[in-house]
C-alpha cells in the first residue's frame, strides 16, 4: 500500500510522541507542519515556527531521530529540510530558483547555519518553586505560575503578577524561568524594566557601526527568545520610546504564542501613566495578585530562610513569632532581622536564642512590640491570646461557639482597626467569603448594643495592641 503524505505525517508525529515526554513533544514536535513530501526524490520539507526550532532540530541527535522515525514508516531514508515561514515563502515565490540553487550535502545538517553565541538568562538559580513558601495570600499565584511554567505559551499568556513591594513577585518569576529552562530547550530571559530601558537607550549612542552592533545585540537578546520575563513594568512610565519598543515586542510575542510574564506593584488597569495602547494590551493578561503575607506565612518563610543560618538550631519558636510580628507587608525586613540576630549571636554566644534575646538584638521593647501595629495578623494573635485558642483554630472550618465567636470578633476588629478590604480579611480568616466578614461585623455590632461586657473584652484586646 502506498502511503499518502498526510498518512506519513500523522504516523511520524505519533511515533515521536510515543518516544518523547509531553513537554518535549509539545515544545518541539507538535508545532511542526508538513510543507512538502517529495517521495520521488526522497526529500521532505518541514515548516518550523521559529529559528530556535530550526537550530535545535538540526543538531545531529534530533535530526537522526526525525530521519529514523520516517524510515520506520516508509523504509526510506529521507533528506529533511527545516524551513521558516519566510523561507517557505521564498520557495512559493520562486520555486524554480530555489530548486536550482539549494544543494543538499551528504550530511543535511550542514544545510542549517546557526550562529552560536553566549546567552545569559539572568535567572537566579536558587529561586525555585521548591523553596517558594506558600500560604493563603499567595497560593493562587503559585498555582497559576506553575501552570504557566509547565505549558509556556499555551495558557495564561501573558501572565501579569502584581502586589506590593517585597511580597514575593520576583521569586515567583525566577521560579517560572528556572522551571522552563530546566525542563525544556526554550530560551528564557529575565530582566527588569530598568535594564530593558537602559539597553534600548544604549542603542542610539556611538558610531554607525557601534549602533548597528548594539541594535543587533538588542534584537538577539529581546526578540530571538521564547520566554520573556520582565519585572517592575511600572518603571516604564514616562519612557515613551522605550514603551513603543516594548509594545512591538509584546505584539510579536503575543501573536506568535511566546510566553510573556510581567510584574508590577499595581494591577494592569491601574497603570494609568503607561501609553494607552500598551496599557490596553496588558489587559489581555491574566492578572494574579499576591497579598502581603499573614502571620502564619511569615513564620513559615522565616523558618525556611533560617535553614541557611547557623542560628537555626538554637532559636525558639516564640522568638520566631516575635520577629514575624514585628514587620508587616514586606518580607525583606524579616531577612534583615535574621541577619542582625545572627550577628548579635556571634557577639554574645548564647546557649539559646529566646524572645528576650531577639528583642535585645533588634533593639525593641518586648512588651511594646508584640502587638506593635494594627494588622490582621496582630489582631488575630491578640484575640486568640485572650480566648486561649490558636490562630489556626480561628482560621479553621470549626463552627463551635468557642471558636466561631472569637473568629467573628476578630473579623469585626479587623474592619474597625485596619484599612483592609472585607475580601482581604476573609482571605486571612481561612479563605472565607467577604460576605462572612460583613455578617460577623453586623453580628458583633448588634451584640455590643446589649452586652456591656463585650465592650470590656474588646478594650482589653485593644490594650494589647
Amino acid at each position: 500500500m502506498i502511503l499518502v503524505a498526510i498518512d506519513i505525517w500523522s504516523k511520524f508525529q505519533s511515533i515521536l510522541e510515543e518516544k518523547s515526554s509531553p513537554v518535549t513533544f509539545n515544545t518541539w514536535i507538535k508545532p511542526l507542519e508538513l510543507y512538502k513530501l517529495d517521495q520521488e526524490n526522497n526529500k521532505i520539507i518541514i515548516k518550523v515556527p521559529m529559528l530556535t526550532h530550526k537550530a535545535i532540530l538540526s543538531k545531529e541527535e534530533w535530526y537522526n531521530t526525525l530521519v529514523d522515525a520516517l524510515f520506520e514508516i516508509t523504509g526510506i531514508t529521507y533528506e529533511i529540510q527545516l524551513l521558516l515561514e519566510e523561507e517557505i515563502q521564498d520557495l512559493v515565490n520562486n520555486e524554480e530558483r530555489v530548486v536550482n540553487n539549494v544543494e543538499v550535502n551528504n550530511n543535511p545538517i550542514n544545510n542549517v547555519v546557526v550562529e552560536e553565541r553566549k546567552f545569559d538568562t539572568n535567572l537566579k538559580k536558587d529561586l525555585t518553586f521548591d523553596n517558594y513558601v506558600i500560604g493563603d495570600t499567595n497560593k493562587f499565584a503559585k498555582t497559576t505560575a506553575m501552570a504557566v511554567a509547565q505549558q509556556p505559551g499555551k495558557i495564561y499568556n501573558p501572565l501579569f503578577i502584581f502586589g506590593k513591594c517585597g511580597v514575593g513577585k520576583t521569586h515567583l518569576m525566577h521560579a517560572i524561568g528556572n522551571y522552563i529552562s530546566d525542563n525544556s530547550n526554550l530560551r528564557v530571559l529575565y530582566t527588569t524594566s530598568a535594564a530593558f530601558r537602559d539597553d534600548f537607550i544604549n542603542i542610539t549612542s556611538g558610531t554607525k557601526e557601534e549602533v548597528f552592533n548594539k541594535s543587533k545585540y538588542f534584537r538577539n537578546k529581546y526578540w530571538d527568545i521564547d520566554v520573556l520575563i520582565i519585572d517592575d513594568i511600572q518603571f516604564l512610565v514616562g519612557a515613551e520610546k522605550t514603551q513603543q519598543e516594548f509594545f512591538q515586542i509584546f505584539e510579536e510575542f503575543y501573536n506568535k504564542g511566546k510566553q510573556i510574564v510581567i510584574s508590577s506593584d499595581t494591577s494592569p488597569k491601574d497603570l494609568n501613566k503607561l501609553e494607552e495602547r500598551l496599557k490596553s494590551r496588558l489587559t489581555y493578561s491574566l492578572p494574579v495578585d499576591i497579598f502581603p503575607p499573614d502571620f502564619d506565612l511569615k513564620v513559615r518563610i522565616l523558618k525556611e530562610k533560617l535553614k541557611s543560618y547557623s542560628i537555626s538550631k538554637i532559636i525558639t519558636e516564640d522568638a520566631i513569632d516575635y520577629i514575624a510580628n514585628l514587620y508587616d507587608g514586606d518580607i525583606r525586613p524579616l531577612i534583615g532581622a535574621i541577619t542582625r540576630v545572627e550577628a548579635y549571636t556571634a557577639m554574645y554566644v548564647p546557649e539559646k536564642i529566646d524572645l528576650k534575646f531577639v528583642a535585645e538584638a533588634l533593639g525593641g521593647d518586648l512588651t511594646a512590640n508584640i502587638y506593635s501595629n494594627n494588622s490582621i495578623s496582630t489582631i488575630q494573635r491578640a484575640v486568640a491570646d485572650y480566648y486561649e485558642i490558636t490562630v489556626e483554630a480561628m482560621k479553621s472550618k470549626k463552627r463551635s461557639n468557642p471558636i466561631a465567636y472569637p473568629r467573628m470578633l476578630g473579623m469585626y476588629l479587623c474592619r474597625m482597626l485596619t484599612e483592609e478590604s472585607t475580601t482581604r480579611i476573609g482571605l486571612e480568616f481561612g479563605n472565607r467569603d467577604h460576605s462572612t466578614v460583613i455578617h460577623a461585623y453586623d453580628k458583633i455590632t448588634e451584640d455590643l448594643k446589649e452586652n456591656k461586657e463585650l465592650q470590656n473584652i474588646i478594650n482589653e484586646i485593644k490594650s494589647k495592641m
